[in-house]
Formats: C-alpha cells, sequence, structure tokens
C-alpha cells in the first residue's frame, strides 16, 4: 500500500488518496459534510470522498469500538444501519457508516465516535467534550442544555451543543455534494474554478452575547465582554472543524472566514 492511499470495500475499483482541500465535501460514507483532510478517489468522474474516520474501517468487520461514554457498549462498525436510527452523539439521523451497539442500541456517526476529548481553543483556554447531560453551562447557541454532546470550557464560560454546530451546517451547506453551481454569499476558493464555499450562517450569533437573552455577534463588544466574546467566537471554529472530522488550527482559521456576521 502507498503512503497515503488505501483500498477500500466501499470504492473497489480504485484506491483512495489522501488529499487536503478547504472547500466542503459530503462524505460517501456517512453520507454527512466534512472540510479539509479527506480519501478521495484521484480518477476524473469518480467524486468519492470519505473522512478520515469513515476510511479507517478497511474492509467490514473492524474490531468493535469502545467509548468512554458508553463503557458497557461495543459499537459495531455497520455499512448501513439496521433500520431508522440517530446519532446519540448529535442527534442526526443515520444515513450510511455507522458505529452501532447491538446490545444497548446506541449509535454514534464514524466523525462524532471520533470526537476529540480536549480541544485548544486558544487564549489558554481548554474546551471537554461532555456527553448529553442537563447539568452545566447553557449552550452559547439555542440557550438550552442537555440537547446532546457539548464542548464546555473548564471555566464554565463557553458551552456548544455538537447537535447545534450540525444544525448550522445542514442548513448552510445543505446543497454540498448534492448539486453542482455557486452558492451565493460564500466565499470563492483561489484555484478552485471559482468554486464558491457556502458561508456558515449563524455560526457568529450567541444568545449570552447580547442582554436579555437576544441574539449578538460574538466579536461585536467592547473591552472585556469583547475578550470573552472573541475567545467564545474562536472557540466555536474550533468545534465546528473537530465537528467536520478535521480538528485542525488551520481547518478552524478557515472556517472563521466562512462564518456569516
Amino acid at each position: 500500500m502507498r503512503y497515503g492511499e488505501v483500498a477500500h470495500f466501499s470504492h473497489p475499483q480504485h484506491r483512495l488518496r489522501l488529499e487536503h482541500h478547504d472547500t466542503p465535501f459530503r462524505c460517501d460514507g456517512c453520507r454527512e459534510v466534512g472540510i479539509g483532510a479527506r480519501f478521495r478517489c484521484p480518477h476524473p468522474g469518480c467524486d468519492h470522498d470519505l473522512h478520515r474516520q469513515c476510511a479507517l474501517p478497511l474492509s467490514p468487520p473492524p474490531p468493535p469500538l469502545r467509548h468512554p461514554f458508553y463503557p458497557r457498549c461495543a459499537f459495531a462498525f455497520l455499512a448501513r444501519a439496521p433500520g431508522p436510527r440517530y446519532c446519540n452523539a448529535c442527534g442526526r439521523d443515520v444515513a450510511g457508516f455507522v458505529y452501532h451497539c447491538r446490545a444497548c442500541g446506541f449509535d454514534l456517526h464514524p466523525c462524532c465516535a471520533a470526537l476529540p476529548h480536549a480541544l485548544d481553543a486558544g487564549g489558554g483556554v481548554r474546551l471537554y467534550l461532555h456527553p448529553d447531560s442537563k447539568a452545566g453551562v447553557a449552550c452559547h447557541r439555542c440557550g438550552h442544555r442537555g440537547r446532546s454532546w457539548s464542548y464546555r470550557s473548564h471555566c464554565g464560560s463557553f458551552s456548544l451543543h455538537v447537535a447545534c454546530v450540525v444544525d448550522m451546517l445542514v442548513e448552510s451547506w445543505h446543497g454540498v455534494g448534492r448539486r453542482k453551481g455557486v452558492y451565493d454569499g460564500g466565499l470563492v476558493v483561489p484555484g478552485a474554478g471559482g468554486y464558491r464555499v457556502p458561508a456558515i450562517r449563524g455560526a457568529a450569533k450567541s444568545v449570552h452575547a447580547g442582554r436579555g437573552g437576544g441574539y449578538a455577534s460574538w466579536g461585536r463588544k467592547k473591552g472585556k465582554v469583547r475578550r470573552c466574546c472573541e475567545i467564545a467566537g474562536f472557540a466555536g471554529q474550533v468545534v465546528i472543524s473537530a465537528v467536520l472530522g478535521d480538528p485542525t488550527a488551520l481547518i478552524a482559521g478557515v472556517i472563521g472566514s466562512l462564518i456569516a456576521l
């Protein structure tokens, strides 16, 4: 096997090559969107992409997956869910590859199963992944608790549901991988044939940034409050990049350029 290439059961006719692009794609394994690193078929006309997390099971069945949030579960990788299912991390329906616990009935998207348990949000702020719980800080995006897994700062000043990130991406990037054309309000990527990356709408809004529970931009305040909002804004970018399958500072910066204020 060549370095950076894999033979994958989902695309047996060609090897997939590890590539990195700043344009979003729809994974042909889990059917969710991604950005950054992906395994892609290099042959023209194939247009087959996989998240790195979805490409790791080269041929089913791989060993059972264990997750610290579900210590009693052994998650089996399935190319197709056993009937209608939803991901217990993000709450979104399962449409393709999934990790499924037959004993307990829990399901995880491959990218959700691989979410980092700690993220560096800059400014000395660390974010930690928490399971579904009604305790803790309300989500900066929706203002509620207990909806899904969430990333929270240790100091308790920031929290963002994984489900709220997915909602923003579904709303903003619903056409990615499903239709050709140029998206309005996006970023034109140099060298990508004029492709316009759709903007991520709603990511710059926070119920905690405004007064009286109203929405306000994370970056439009003054002094100490502004600093907190700036940290929260970058924290949001880091969480979005992690949910998309590439939790790197480079992709977090790309996400920042795509956020519509």
